[in-house]
């Protein structure tokens, strides 16, 4: 999934934090929410504004910059 059509960084919205569309949730927001445990279903219940094609790049975006941290020294 290409997520740069849906994540955006806007210095002046939520700091600068990495968010879904234009809207105050953020990236974070909802891989802590999928952490907790709550489904895909329950989020989207939720926060009706987002899609799973929102929650899919949520998750493309955080693989994306795991990758670009790099590996840790073993």
């Amino acid at each position: 999934m290409d997520y740069r059509n849906v994540i955006t960084i806007n210095p002046n919205k939520r700091s600068g934090k990495a968010c879904i569309r234009g809207l105050r949730m953020t990236v974070q927001d909802v891989l802590e929410y999928l952490a907790s445990g709550m489904s895909m279903e329950e989020i989207l219940a939720d926060f009706p504004d987002l899609t799973r094609d929102d929650i899919f790049a949520c998750l493309a975006y955080a693989a994306d910059r795991e990758r670009r941290l790099g590996t840790p020294p073993a």
